[in-house]
């Protein structure tokens, strides 16, 4: 599924590039996903390194979950051992920016 949707939706990037900071997120700390005019908040529950034939992190949920896979360690050079994968749970949804003012009727004008 995609992020928002009921299930585990997974993304992987390159520690490098778009994952540079994942190492830094801690339980508890907040993810937004903007995604089809919403903001889906997940909550950190947890971190795990894994080899990377487990495919226990991919495994479905009835719950909506977003996990996030990189490789690691972080800085290593050359094809990476490992990967990290970093488990969190949604807390919220909410209408983003133009969406939310259409959607508003007290945003609307009368000619």
């Amino acid at each position: 599924p995609v992020p928002g949707e009921a299930g585990n939706s997974v993304i992987s990037a390159h520690r490098d590039t778009f994952f540079r900071h994942i190492y830094e997120l801690q339980d508890g700390d907040e993810i937004q996903v903007r995604r089809d005019g919403h903001t889906y908040t997940f909550r950190v529950t947890g971190k795990k390194i894994v080899m990377p034939n487990d495919v226990s992190v991919l495994k479905k949920t009835s719950d909506t979950r977003l996990t996030l896979i990189t490789c690691y360690p972080i800085y290593y050079i050359g094809p990476a051992p490992k990967r990290l994968v970093v488990f969190s749970k949604l807390i919220g949804n909410s209408k983003t920016g133009q969406e939310r003012a259409q959607a508003s009727p007290g945003a609307r004008r009368q000619s």
